[in-house]
């Protein structure tokens, strides 16, 4: 199998964390990283995974809290129970640990345009980097890094990115909801993976 990992960077709402686990789930992902202030599965969090990376603050606040849970598994339906997941505070760690295993890195950003990048930032020019969905070409294993809903993904971790990936938009908005993009990208990537055909 080819392992296809998905990165949450700083992703806000816990109904979109939701929808990535269900779509994850659909996409047979290897494992989902939650960075940053991204929301925690509901369902883990009991004493086999309180050794485990998980921030104690999204642990309390989980375990406690019903509606934070609810809007997860509203989203999810069950798929919180299916995909596995670890937390890191710093994506870019992750991120450095992964690239580390020769895990190929590549983030799904449509705001690329809009990133000026400086000589003093410490960042490579990232125009070159970035290509439409439809013209890249896996390269396993893989970690697809998704963004925060306004802000998008850091002009340092897309540094760090192998590569950069956009879809293209036809109208005036500049980009999709962050589960739907993250949808398009997976069945993309999806298709240079081998799965066994389920029986009918």
């Amino acid at each position: 199998m080819k392992e296809f990992y998905v990165i949450c960077d700083n992703i806000r709402s816990l109904e979109n964390i939701g929808s990535v686990f269900r779509t994850a789930d659909a996409l047979k992902v290897d494992k989902i990283f939650l960075c940053g202030i991204s929301g925690s599965s509901p369902t883990n969090f009991d004493s086999e995974w309180r050794n485990k990376n998980i921030n104690p603050k999204l642990y309390s606040k989980l375990v406690g809290d019903k509606s934070s849970r609810h809007k997860i598994s509203k989203t999810a339906l069950g798929a919180e129970k299916t995909v596995p997941f670890e937390y890191y505070s710093q994506t870019w760690r992750l991120v450095e640990k992964l690239k580390k295993e020769r895990v190929f890195v590549v983030a799904l950003e449509n705001n690329i345009r809009q990133i000026k990048t400086t000589a003093s930032g410490g960042v490579p020019p990232l125009g070159g980097k970035s290509i439409i969905y439809t013209k890249f070409k896996p390269v396993f294993p893989l970690a697809l890094i998704i963004g925060n809903e306004v802000k998008g993904i850091s002009k340092r971790i897309l540094g760090k990115s192998d590569k950069i990936i956009y879809l293209p938009m036809r109208g005036k908005k500049e980009s999709l909801n962050v589960s739907v993009a993250f949808g398009i990208a997976g069945y993309h990537i999806n298709k240079f993976r081998s799965f066994r055909q389920k029986k009918q």
